[in-house]
């Protein structure tokens, strides 16, 4: 209850300092640290553009995730003023304090706190943190500790290490050729190119609707690391030379990709691009041709996949016989074949399949006809609902 009535008195006293922007922006240098997380709370849902800005030039933590879903018409506006607050150029007053925030993090309905916990003083860390690119925080300081031992680097304790510490800038990044998206990401490109490399462009999640969009922000993104990928009306060619760069990709879903694309050359150097994807957990390919085809999909996945949605991908069953003997069939949990004539001919390949998935099933997307479900005996979890426990990406939309 103590801790109730301490929370709700944060929150009052934020509102308060928020009823006047100028006196709050002031007042931001001496503020006690265990304010800035209800004023940033109280400040973004309110659309305080100026003050989020000056908020993230002083944030006294090292990381910052804005986690809410925001649909307001100020929602660019919002993000703009957070990004212009970041300190990536080295400051004109030489005596002004070092920003602390190493890590801003854009994305939406994440699973964490507003700010990590610092376990160390001295090296605080973030959950989120990048790891993969040369170009991350942790990168970096290994760099950093590699010249210290090699080439024998000494700082003073008086002098930087570096004039500009690097900035890690998480984003889910989509590209649909609207308009405010294609300012947004001119902005976002402006300011990474302006950073000289201390903006570090992390893209965790990349949503392309539309390929003859504008990609030129891709240019200073490492595709390395992507873990969720998402494209819709793409020739298959094209996926493949973006998943060749996403050697960590942990999801992948493609939508309404032409069916002559899916034959052939293409879809032998999609499958080679995908053997790559050791880490890949969920693949979604709806409207997306492979009759017959699916055991050469599943001989190059990992057997760990575990949600498969190929929904409305021409699957026979001879396909569904081949998912049967796979080895992602132990490994399971969601399974969507809906809109696929697999019952043309006979159910037993579709009765072994859930026999052989059933350890581990937890939804299957539903099937016609129902009681083929009935006849295969049941299936642990929803068995008939619809794409509950889907990723979705909420890429700035």
């Amino acid at each position: 209850m103590e801790q109730k009535g301490t929370a709700t008195l944060l929150e009052l006293a934020a509102k308060s300092l928020l009823s006047n922007e100028p006196a709050a922006i002031h007042a931001l240098e001496e503020l006690p640290r265990d304010l800035f997380v209800p004023l940033f709370g109280a400040a973004f849902l309110g659309g305080h553009t100026k003050v989020l800005k000056e908020l993230v030039r002083v944030w006294p933590f090292c990381c910052l995730h804005i986690r809410t879903s925001f649909r307001e018409k100020s929602y660019y506006e919002i993000l703009e003023a957070m990004i212009d607050g970041l300190q990536i150029l080295p400051a004109q007053n030489p005596s002004a304090r070092r920003p602390k925030l190493r890590i801003l993090d854009l994305r939406q309905d994440l699973e964490c706190e507003t700010t990590c916990s610092e376990f160390q003083k001295r090296t605080p860390s973030c959950s989120e943190s990048c790891i993969y690119s040369q170009h991350s925080i942790l990168k970096m300081k290994e760099a950093r500790q590699h010249n210290v031992q090699c080439l024998g680097i000494v700082h003073s304790e008086s002098e930087p290490q570096s004039a500009w510490e690097p900035v890690e800038l998480l984003v889910d990044i989509s590209i649909s050729g609207t308009l405010r998206k294609n300012q947004f990401l001119s902005f976002l490109q402006r300011k990474v190119e302006q950073s000289f490399g201390s903006l570090h462009l992390c893209c965790r999640g990349l949503q392309i609707d539309n390929m003859s969009s504008d990609r030129s922000i891709l240019r200073l993104v490492d595709m390395g690391c992507t873990d969720y990928l998402e494209v819709k009306n793409a020739d298959l060619s094209e996926v493949t030379t973006l998943v060749s760069e996403m050697i960590h990709l942990t999801s992948l879903s493609l939508f309404n990709i032409p069916t002559k694309s899916c034959k052939g050359r293409k879809f032998r150097n999609f499958l080679t691009g995908l053997e790559r994807l050791d880490n890949l957990q969920d693949i979604s390919l709806s409207f997306f041709y492979l009759k017959n085809q699916l055991q050469k999909l599943l001989r190059v996945l990992p057997p760990e996949v575990d949600i498969f949605y190929l929904s409305s991908c021409g699957l026979s069953n001879r396909d569904v016989t081949a998912l049967s003997q796979s080895p992602q069939a132990t490994h399971i949990m969601l399974l969507d074949l809906s809109n696929n004539e697999i019952f043309s001919e006979d159910y037993g390949p579709f009765q072994t399949l859930l026999e052989n998935v059933s350890g581990t099933l937890q939804h299957l997307e539903q099937v016609e006809p129902a009681e083929t479900c009935q006849s295969a005996g049941p299936v642990e979890g929803d068995a008939a609902g619809g794409t509950e426990g889907r990723h979705e990406l909420d890429c700035f939309s």
